[in-house]
């Protein structure tokens, strides 16, 4: 017995029927996902009024998604079910633009937290927010790029928030805050910006950020040590590069008066090319590892200065805002 293996037909023998049927039938599975992350996401997003205390009383100081500044703060979080309760900050981190919030009630939807660091450029996200105060408003796009950096600043303190999500699902002035969840209902992140027409940045929810909010949680605030410089990334000279293998370092712009940097003895146009027994190719690398635990442990750090290579003893102490 022989079986006889027929060759689909040509796409030129579709009817247009059939491609328009197959067009909506796409559209609807679209729709279907769009549609049941919403139902499932938007009784866990807030809309947040921030009050202040003033000689008149409280008053209102902010609204959105999420709009805290202080540990001091509080306000009025409504829900699309109709509810409106209170809730005051726990603990605010500008550098991360992140913030933990305690809500007057024990029967809230919790959601689901994913991980950023599995999403692909391409991939299907909703944003969930209050833009302009309208709750639960939904929009859909994709991830159009990932690795992007977004600067954040306390008092005088600027820190790059690494490893941005960049997406064009539209974002509006109070979606700060909102949900950007994945086609599963796992928030992979926290809308922080609109950074033009079709370009939206949102704070990962990774093991960094994993960090930081349990440190709101349990301190109310992030330690994070201090070095005492400002950098950027300049190119090694080639027989560095050869020897290392390592084709950037960060150049020392300016050291800080007083600062641990100073005290160890760095200087202007040092090129650093490792820092704790790491090798550091950015200040972002740097930044990773100026963590709580660093604060009053001497580390070594290797440098350029010239044509020789020189080991530094340095202390790292406390960041303050």
């Amino acid at each position: 017995m022989s079986t006889q293996l027929h060759p689909p037909p040509p796409a030129d023998s579709v009817s247009p029927g059939e491609e328009l049927a197959s067009e909506a039938e796409a559209l609807d599975a679209y729709s279907r996902t769009v549609a049941g992350v919403a139902e499932l996401l938007a009784p866990s997003v807030a809309n947040l009024r921030v009050l202040r205390s003033t000689r008149r009383g409280r008053v209102p100081a902010g609204a959105g998604s999420a709009v805290v500044a202080g540990r001091d703060r509080a306000g009025r979080a409504a829900f699309t079910d109709g509810r409106e309760i209170g809730f005051r900050v726990v603990g605010a981190d500008p550098l991360s633009d992140l913030a933990v919030l305690r809500a007057d009630a024990d029967d809230l939807s919790p959601a689901t937290l994913g991980d950023a660091a599995r999403l692909r450029v391409g991939q299907l996200v909703v944003a969930i927010g209050n833009p302009h105060g309208f709750a639960g408003s939904v929009t859909a796009g994709v991830v159009s790029a990932l690795g992007r950096s977004l600067p954040a600043r306390s008092g005088s303190t600027l820190r790059m928030i690494d490893n941005v999500i960049q997406t064009d699902a539209a974002l509006n002035p109070g979606n700060s805050g909102g949900a950007l969840v994945d086609s599963f209902g796992r928030v992979v992140g926290v809308n922080t910006a609109v950074a033009g027409v079709g370009l939206g940045l949102a704070v990962p929810i990774n093991d960094a950020t994993h960090k930081v909010i349990a440190a709101l949680m349990t301190h109310s605030r992030v330690r994070r040590a201090y070095l005492g410089i400002a950098g950027g990334p300049r190119p090694l000279p080639a027989r560095a590069r050869r020897q290392r293998a390592q084709a950037t370092g960060v150049e020392v712009i300016e050291v800080v008066p007083g600062s641990p940097a100073q005290r160890a003895g760095l200087r202007v146009e040092d090129l650093i090319v490792e820092v704790a027994g790491e090798r550091v190719a950015g200040v972002e690398d740097i930044q990773r590892l100026m963590v709580g635990e660093k604060i009053g442990v001497p580390m070594e750090v290797k440098l350029l200065r010239g044509a020789s290579e020189l080991s530094l003893a340095l202390v790292p102490r406390e960041l303050s805002g």
